[in-house]
């Protein structure tokens, strides 16, 4: 028998995948009813539409007016490729990584572009060093990463005056946490993280210093047509004023549109925010009291409100072998999945064993809640089958 009983309380929506994720609160395909569908993406009704939905995100989100917002192919990996392929090469470059998602940068700028650049890998749960940085270079890092559930704690590490550019992933921080503009000139999100949307296309955010860039400079390397930002030395004002790369899906963007409304009847990025950090704010009260778990992020600091990431602190599992944690973790996402209690919350893949509980502003805090008592409970269950094995 668990030395937990049973929990009689479970989430009412048991959604804690981070991404594509849980989808806003009321939501059901009736709102996509209005969805510009049969029509040219170059129509004006749809044109209408990509336009209302980049107004609202630079509304909510609260960019500077002088900053270019626009939907690009390939959701956010697509918009992080645009801006690599076509900006890096000018000035020295530097990358931080500390998850799957930035070593993915790593990869692309060193073996792709071949470009003789500085890394900066700290292991998962931890962050290179920023203080080290050197800002005369073009900087690449994940705002929050997504796989460690480690985020920088705030802007101040960047410099005002650099020379270099700053090109932000913050998909899994846009819409969840407060991002410093004057210190970012290039950021991407896609719709399915915060937002809870549809997955297939990102979005690009360019300040006046990335676009001076792109004017101003052009690799020595060929660049795929859907990763053009500039036509004739020029920006391409056109992915920015609704004329798109490429087809984009017309659902997927009347998603956005209805997100971003219920974002802004909340209270805009405020309550989105509040959302977000109640929800960590339980698994922090919780952690404090259950003997089994920790956050993999070790500074709290740097603890993400978005992909909260677990680890198991239990010295019965810290001392298994690592084929056996990853067996007890897969068989603690199963048993969850198993109840109903949390669906696709196994910890990414190259993370250490765990579990990730996507806790974004779409997700009820209660539910998070909810859920906390059932992991201590599985975990046991899980636990005392091991220890009779053995």
């Amino acid at each position: 028998m668990s030395t937990y009983a049973k929990p009689a309380n479970r989430p009412v929506m048991p959604y804690f995948s981070s991404g594509p994720t849980k989808k806003r609160p009321g939501w059901s395909p009736a709102a996509l009813e209005d969805a510009c569908t049969g029509r040219s993406h170059r129509s004006a009704p749809a044109k209408n539409k990509i336009q209302t939905a980049m107004t609202l995100a630079r509304k909510i989100l609260g960019l500077p007016d002088d900053y270019r917002i626009g939907i690009v192919p390939g959701s956010d990996t697509g918009a992080v490729e645009m801006a690599m392929w076509s900006m890096l090469g000018a000035r020295g470059v530097e990358l931080l990584a500390w998850e799957s998602f930035g070593k993915d940068w790593v990869t692309d700028a060193v073996s792709q572009l071949k470009i003789d650049s500085v890394t900066r890998v700290a292991p998962y749960g931890q962050l290179p060093d920023l203080n080290a940085v050197d800002f005369n270079n073009d900087v690449i890092f994940t705002w929050n990463g997504t796989a460690a559930g480690v985020k920088v704690p705030n802007g101040d590490w960047i410099p005002d005056d650099r020379a270099g550019l700053t090109i932000a992933d913050s998909t899994s921080a846009c819409f969840a946490m407060d991002l410093p503009w004057q210190k970012l000139d290039v950021v991407t999100f896609s719709f399915q993280k915060s937002l809870g949307g549809e997955g297939g296309h990102g979005v690009l955010i360019l300040s006046p210093r990335a676009v001076e860039r792109l004017e101003s400079y052009t690799p020595s390397w060929p660049i795929p047509k859907l990763f053009r930002l500039t036509s004739k030395g020029k920006l391409n004002e056109g992915i920015f004023d609704a004329a798109t790369i490429n087809t984009p899906s017309m659902l997927v963007v009347e998603d956005a549109i209805d997100a971003l409304n219920w974002a802004k009847s909340i209270g805009g990025l405020p309550a989105l925010i509040t959302r977000s950090n109640a929800s960590l704010n339980a698994v922090k009260s919780w952690v404090a009291k259950t003997p089994y778990f920790g956050f993999l992020a070790q500074d709290p600091a740097t603890i993400s409100n978005t992909s909260i990431t677990l680890s198991i602190t239990d010295p019965w599992f810290v001392a298994l072998d690592d084929a056996a944690k990853k067996t007890v973790a897969s068989q603690l996402e199963k048993t969850l999945a198993k109840e109903g209690v949390a669906l696709d919350a196994a910890s990414y893949r190259d993370a250490p064993p765990g579990l990730r509980i996507w806790a974004g502003p779409t997700v009820e805090p209660s539910d998070v809640e909810a859920l906390l008592p059932w992991l201590d409970w599985a975990y046991t269950e899980i636990r005392q089958t091991g220890s009779a094995a053995a």
